[in-house]
């Protein structure tokens, strides 16, 4: 089965080869949702992504705090959000970076299209 996808300027794509690429970051990922594994994260995080066998583009990604570098290799958003987690990040702070927006500026066009957190 091909994997053809529409042209939609900035949208990543996760598909069953995306999956497979990003296997080893969505596992560490996922293991933030215990209190033990985003302490081991903290105390050293090189060695907790090697833990896991990241890549060293994923590897690098995560020390920089790069989350549309780990989308593009291979991270779920709904895993990374446990990473942005990790990081004090919120939905709309990872909205802003997914539109190359502030944070603040995220959170008006959500308001203006009536789907912000004032709106609810």
């Amino acid at each position: 089965m091909s994997s053809k996808h529409r042209d939609i300027p900035g949208t990543i794509f996760f598909d069953g080869a995306m999956a497979t690429k990003g296997y080893a970051l969505n596992k560490m990922c996922f293991s933030f949702n215990n209190a033990e594994g985003r302490e081991a994260f903290k105390q050293d995080e090189a060695a907790y992504c090697d833990k896991f066998g990241l890549t060293e583009v994923q590897k690098e990604a995560v020390l920089k705090r790069d989350i549309m570098t780990l989308e593009r290799e291979g991270g779920s958003i709904y895993y990374l959000a446990k990473f942005a987690g990790v990081l004090g990040l919120n939905v709309q702070d990872v909205g802003g970076i997914q539109t190359g927006r502030t944070t603040e500026e995220f959170q008006a066009y959500l308001d203006s299209q009536g789907r912000g957190k004032n709106n609810g």
